[in-house]
């Protein structure tokens, strides 16, 4: 089973995860958190690997990095979204948080242009976490391209450990755009180990399962180099994808399929009232069968993002099975918390815009 990380991927059975790359159920290390964040405690964040041990060192004290990578090739969506309500979570329990802007892959792999790729990365990803509430204690944002000597150094000498053969049973068939772009994220995601940036002996990166190439790659280079660069295997920790309105994959390079944090409120809420659901076929059927939220993409919507009280979400759940709540107005219901949310999300998005260079400083060119 190969996997794609720069395709459309889209994962459907992802108990086949647990057994053919070994992955862990999340719900083996939930005890470990007192208040855990919804997509902890609702299965969105559903596996993990050797999260357990970065977990019992932090309990201890120890220092934990979390690494996380973004493509800055498109608009920020609400799968992005779900990713940084873990991150900003992880900041409040104290990890220290290290965000890649991945201009390089973006360029290399995406062929998006640079002026493009920064003014992404900046108003889209970096104003967009800001407005989440991503602060800037135990923080670190970096644009690939700006990195100093050990990082490249490092991402050199990976290179002399592995094969072809072994990156393309990983990743299929490769491009040495795509060889470059691989090696640029297990620089990034082994990097917080080396001395000249923190020296972590605890990194996890919370990813798709799309990713989890890049997890593969890093580990087995974190072995080859544990003596001389005093590297330790990354854990990681793995969530759902967001299905797309459509059904398929939330993706900036889909936009019908996907809500975006800068789409105007009403805007949002006419595409949230389009959403493919898990209803009938017809009303009548409906109230005698009951509908399928396991399949609807606006039930999804309130299980990541727009209902925080597990009681609310259940009496949602529930009507919905029984039959008593149809889809269209389960929808515009979903589609007012929407733009409620959008609303207050979109002032805090224009005050973030002025406070970009107190995060990151971009590439001079």
């Amino acid at each position: 089973m190969v996997i794609d990380p720069w395709g459309e991927t889209l994962i459907k059975d992802y108990e086949k995860l647990f057994t053919v790359f070994g992955i862990r159920p999340f719900k083996e290390v939930l005890s470990f958190f007192e208040q855990p964040h919804p997509l902890l405690r609702r299965g969105v964040v559903f596996g993990h690997r050797d999260f357990d041990r970065v977990l019992r060192a932090f309990k201890q004290g120890e220092p934990v990095a979390l690494l996380t990578g973004l493509m800055p090739s498109g608009k920020f969506h609400f799968g992005h979204k779900m990713l940084f309500e873990q991150i900003i979570y992880y900041q409040k329990l104290g990890v220290h948080i290290i965000i890649a802007l991945a201009d390089i892959e973006a360029y290399v792999v995406r062929r998006v242009s640079r002026r493009e790729t920064i003014d992404i990365a900046l108003n889209e990803y970096v104003a967009n976490a800001i407005a989440l509430g991503l602060e800037k204690r135990n923080l670190r944002v970096y644009f690939q391209s700006n990195m100093t000597t050990p990082y490249y150094r490092a991402m050199q000498m990976f290179s002399q450990k592995v094969t072809m053969a072994e990156m393309e049973a990983i990743y299929g068939q490769l491009s040495p755009a795509k060889v470059v772009a691989a090696l640029t994220q297990v620089a990034d995601i082994l990097h917080p180990m080396l001395k000249e940036y923190g020296g972590y002996s605890h990194v996890f990166v919370p990813v798709g399962p799309d990713q989890d190439p890049h997890i593969r790659l890093s580990r087995d280079i974190a072995d080859r180099f544990e003596r001389e660069l005093n590297l330790a295997r990354p854990a990681s920790t793995y969530h759902r994808f967001m299905t797309g309105l459509d059904g398929g994959k939330m993706s900036s390079s889909r936009p019908e399929s996907a809500i975006f944090l800068t789409d105007p409120p009403e805007v949002a809420a006419s595409k949230l009232k389009r959403a493919l659901t898990g209803g009938r076929a017809t009303v009548e059927e409906q109230r005698r069968l009951g509908g399928i939220p396991e399949s609807c993409t606006v039930y999804e919507m309130y299980v990541y993002h727009l209902v925080e009280s597990d009681k609310d979400l259940s009496k949602i759940y529930e009507s919905c099975r029984e039959g008593s709540l149809l889809c269209g107005e389960c929808k515009l219901m979903g589609a007012e918390m929407l733009r409620r949310w959008l609303e207050r999300h979109q002032e805090e998005l224009e005050r973030a815009r002025d406070r970009l260079l107190e995060y990151v400083e971009p590439p001079s060119f």
